[in-house]
């Protein structure tokens, strides 16, 4: 009887827990834009193949080093989101966000430039290329984890990987759009894989 009421004391105390933790997010008012099953809130662009395994979401290129795109199916404009992945090289990929069109987007890179030299938490914008360039290869975990953050404020972009900032700008080029991720075309990057653990927002 005692050991009965020892562990529904213990299952009590793990539930009021789980819930404090629970509320403690809410309260910080981050959303998960990935939940861990399936790709509900997601649309796919072009021919990449995207799926959920072990709990993340990957992408691989599709057949015949197909590329394409996985994007929400809702658009944000001022937020902070963190994003928690590694990457299988070589790869090229990136976080979309404020994405309106191939044209008119940005992206937090995930890839190793060669010309000129930059590396992951690169700011890319279409028709302007880089806006900033990460060039210390050290801040970046090429085999494991590792953490993006963007945060996006009127024309003010702020990017940081794994704690150090890489992209203090102004570009007024789209304030609000999709957040999302690619996959990029060629045999060079066949053997390539994001895969994301965690996707997290906050609106400001």
């Amino acid at each position: 009887m005692v050991r009965r009421l020892l562990v529904v004391l213990c299952l009590a105390v793990m539930m009021l827990l789980v819930g404090c933790s629970e509320l403690s997010q809410n309260k910080a008012g981050f959303v998960k834009l990935f939940n861990g099953r399936d790709l509900t809130g997601w649309e796919t662009s072009g021919n990449a193949k995207w799926f959920v395994e072990n709990g993340n979401l990957v992408g691989t290129q599709g057949a015949i080093n197909a590329p394409g795109d996985l994007f929400t199916t809702e658009t944000y404009g001022d937020f902070l989101v963190t994003l928690t992945y590694r990457a299988e090289w070589p790869c090229n990929s990136g976080l979309w966000f404020r994405y309106q069109s191939p044209q008119k987007a940005y992206q937090a890179d995930i890839l190793e430039y060669k010309n000129p030299v930059c590396y992951s938490g690169t700011l890319y914008c279409p028709g302007k290329m880089f806006l900033t360039m990460n060039e210390d290869k050290s801040i970046v975990d090429r085999e494991g984890w590792n953490t993006i953050k963007v945060r996006t404020e009127g024309d003010h972009l702020q990017v940081w990987i794994n704690g150090n900032q890489v992209a203090d700008v102004h570009d007024d080029t789209t304030d609000s759009g999709k957040i999302g991720f690619q996959v990029h075309p060629g045999d060079e990057f066949g053997p390539m894989k994001i895969v994301v653990r965690e996707l997290l927002l906050k609106p400001l």
